[in-house]
């Protein structure tokens, strides 16, 4: 059975401009961001996705954690940010439309932090907001079917990739299959089904924006309960991601560094190389830039020039 949304106007035209904006970002390579960059974003998103449910780390120690350095905070907080950490860090390995990949995640996601992790809930749960019971989730005996009949979902329909995350992420929440982490895997299975279409999404932090405006995160999930349908949760996250392309936008304002282009470059191709499959890699750049670039990387020892002339060829080092 189909989840039940409508395609309003305002969602088509969230669409095309998050595809436009998609497009800019492609063409003006934020797609393959700088490592550094990238590696911000990682941390954003996992600091904001647990502060939503609570969690007191700031960015800074959720850093350092990363880094192996010691931190100092609640027990609980730092094993939910190390494991966050460790399942985003296999976000390619897991498998958007199966149940089994969707298990080891949560598995991983609250390994020791629930006697249940990687396993649908036993008991009934409500949602309690302040001392009010905002919903009731279905009853445990249902959760194996209503849980396959979503990904059933995800297989089989012909729906836009953005409607399909939303829909899950909704139907997930409301289905509330986990004694505890519902929230989390529901926008990381989001991001999940994106990232299978768009690669940026691997690394764009729109969760920063939820975790700011977690009432009307919240209040788009109440408002779709109460009409039975996941239309305005859709036009909630779609507005969210469209905000967030035009905030990563803005997180470069000029043309991309030589060094920037040579750590993009080095960090998918490891192997020789020359300077035409680095114009082939960058196509806007001209030929005189390509050799500046890789003069410069030669004499800042981040690569190692082999042979001479028509044979020069280029190989990675250690130093970048």
């Amino acid at each position: 059975m189909k989840p039940p949304y409508t395609i309003n106007a305002p969602i088509i035209q969230l669409i095309i401009e998050i595809s436009q904006k998609i497009g800019e970002l492609n063409s003006s390579l934020l797609i393959k961001q700088a490592p550094a960059l990238r590696k911000r974003n990682r941390i954003r998103t996992i600091q904001a996705s647990l502060a939503i449910e609570g969690n007191t780390l700031s960015i800074d120690q959720i850093t350092a954690i990363i880094e192996n350095k010691r931190v100092l905070g609640p027990v609980k907080d730092i094993k939910e940010v190390t494991n966050a950490v460790a399942v985003y860090n296999q976000l390619h390995q897991l498998k958007p439309n199966s149940e089994k990949s969707f298990l080891s995640a949560h598995n991983i996601l609250m390994q020791g932090l629930i006697p249940q992790s990687g396993q649908y809930r036993k008991t009934g749960v409500g949602i309690v907001k302040g001392d009010q019971l905002t919903h009731v989730a279905p009853p445990a005996k249902n959760i194996p079917y209503l849980m396959k009949d979503l990904f059933h979902y995800l297989k089989t329909s012909d729906d836009h990739i953005f409607i399909k995350s939303c829909v899950f992420h909704y139907e997930m929440e409301f289905i509330h299959p986990f004694a505890d982490g519902n929230g989390r895997m529901g926008r990381l299975w989001q991001t999940l089904l994106l990232v299978q279409e768009f690669p940026l999404f691997e690394f764009l932090p729109f969760e920063t924006l939820i975790s700011k405006n977690q009432k009307a995160y919240y209040k788009a999930l109440a408002n779709s309960d109460k009409s039975d349908e996941s239309t305005q949760f859709i036009t909630f996250i779609l507005s969210t991601i469209n905000t967030s392309l035009d905030e990563l936008l803005k997180e470069r304002i000029g043309p991309v560094s030589s060094y920037d282009r040579m750590q993009i470059f080095i960090a998918e191709n490891a192997n020789e190389f020359s300077r035409k499959d680095y114009l082939n890699y960058f196509k806007n750049i001209s030929t005189a830039t390509a050799s500046r670039d890789l003069n410069k990387a030669v004499k800042e020892e981040l690569i190692l020039k082999i042979g001479d002339k028509n044979n020069t060829k280029y190989k990675r080092t250690n130093n970048i």
